[in-house]
């Protein structure tokens, strides 16, 4: 019978000296307790890397305000974007030359160097002293950064979305919002955001130096020819390991259709926070919420933690309840309905816009989680272990090609909304969330087949 959720995986023969038949043996020998340490140490390498990405997007906006780079207010945005997306234009190229070395030297090196590379050009970011310096440094970190070939840890992420929001939010500026601690005499008044990336290159020092207790988990060795000639004397229903899907990822047809969705809900979720941020710290004039770079951090980081405490004890419940596929669908459904109030918010003020803009940035943070993690099991649970990391490599390098597309349409989306204010038709932002919800539409669809198919184990 075919099941979503039982791994393509069979147990190899244990090899002494492989880092992975260690692991292997430990898991077996551990009799189903969560391995805390090594999650730990996996966890905050991720959190590490998720840190630069979400940091930026409270003071984004200021930040391409003050390289003075746009002619008018309205213009800033379409040049955010671009800023934005050059982190993901640099990751989407190097995504699977960083998956297929992981694949062949370790997971462990390759993370090792993806660290590096944030302490030193996360610095050199919040050093930028013109547009094109920041688009640069945010391009080579992208490129640099192959961390998620090797992990995905979602929970991380959840938890990234937390610190790096506050971190950029309370920390840019400071010499503006805490001037009795950082005086106009200081590097921070030459360098207003250079206080969070610092914050977040500092961490990644740490976490650089704890890399030398995360444990390797490829196997380095391959299956023996005897071993090989057992799995092919198989009948076809448990020869796994001979099938297509081993064979080759694009001939892996669940896997494969795993991509659309993945990429579309990527796609939605990056051109969402590009446009919050946005949104929210623009002009009520242009429909925006005034808010200041503190205001937006706090939202996101509140919608963050919420996303935390969802995923630590609801998501479990919701996946058992639903499945993978269908928990899917319904958060992406509702999470339409959750994003028309958005332009709406604009008529409310005080207590009332507070609580209606948190209690909506923390369901859409549940509710898309809910879809990227569902996707992610589909993806892992349709390729073998020893091919996850081109697996994850490729996927998110086309994921990272989206992503770095979502940025620059959805800021110049946003500057074109700011100018027609008075539009008959869908007036200012409200055509910018009808537009955010058609692509979340269109992720919905592909989750149903034809577009998604499910792989299929014999009984």
């Amino acid at each position: 019978m075919g099941s979503e959720e039982a791994p393509l995986l069979l147990p190899a023969p244990a090899v002494e000296g492989c880092p992975g038949c260690v692991m292997e043996r430990r898991k077996a020998s551990s009799k189903g307790r969560i391995p805390y340490k090594e999650l730990f140490f996996v966890g905050v390498t991720s959190l590490a890397s998720s840190l630069p990405i979400t940091c930026l997007f409270p003071f984004i906006y200021f930040m391409v305000r003050d390289f003075h780079i746009s002619k008018t207010e309205e213009d800033i945005g379409f040049y955010a974007g671009f800023l934005a997306a050059s982190y993901m234009v640099g990751r989407a190229i190097a995504a699977i030359f960083w998956g297929i070395l992981s694949d062949r030297i370790g997971r462990k090196p390759v993370i090792a160097f993806s660290i590096l590379s944030v302490v030193i050009f996360n610095t050199l970011f919040g050093l930028s002293t013109t547009y094109w310096m920041a688009i640069a440094t945010r391009f080579v970190l992208g490129a640099l950064n192959g961390l998620l070939a090797p992990i995905k840890v979602n929970t991380a992420w959840a938890l990234g979305l937390i610190v790096g929001p506050a971190l950029g939010g309370f920390l840019a500026q400071p010499t503006e919002k805490y001037p009795h601690i950082f005086s106009k005499d200081s590097i921070f008044a030459g360098f207003p955001y250079l206080l969070p990336c610092l914050s977040v290159s500092s961490f990644a020092t740490i976490v650089l130096i704890s890399c030398t207790w995360l444990p390797e988990t490829i196997h380095k060795h391959k299956v023996p020819e005897k071993d090989t000639k057992i799995v092919k004397a198989l009948p076809p229903k448990d020869n796994y390991r001979d099938s297509p899907r081993r064979k080759s990822l694009l001939q892996n047809k669940p896997w494969v259709s795993t991509m659309l969705p993945y990429c579309l809900f990527s796609l939605h979720d990056t051109a969402y926070s590009e446009i919050l941020s946005l949104w929210a710290v623009s002009d009520r004039k242009y429909g925006g919420l005034s808010f200041s770079t503190k205001d937006i951090g706090e939202v996101l980081a509140m919608a963050g933690a919420s996303l935390l405490v969802y995923q630590l004890i609801i998501y479990r419940w919701v996946h058992k309840v639903r499945g993978t596929v269908n928990s899917s669908r319904v958060a992406s459904a509702v999470f339409i309905v959750v994003l028309a109030t958005y332009p709406f918010m604009t008529y409310l003020s005080g207590v009332k816009l507070s609580f209606a803009l948190y209690s909506a940035a923390m369901m859409k943070s549940a509710l898309a989680i809910t879809v990227t993690t569902g996707i992610c099991l589909l993806q892992n649970n349709a390729v073998f272990q020893e091919q996850r990391g081109t697996a994850n490599g490729i996927s998110t390098t086309v994921m990272s090609f989206f992503k770095s597309v979502a940025p620059v349409g959805a800021g110049a989306l946003f500057s074109w909304a700011q100018k027609r204010q008075d539009a008959t038709f869908l007036p200012g932002d409200q055509v910018v969330f009808v537009v955010l919800n058609l692509v979340q539409l269109l992720g919905l669809i592909s989750t149903f087949e034809p577009f998604l198919v499910l792989p299929a184990l014999p009984e």
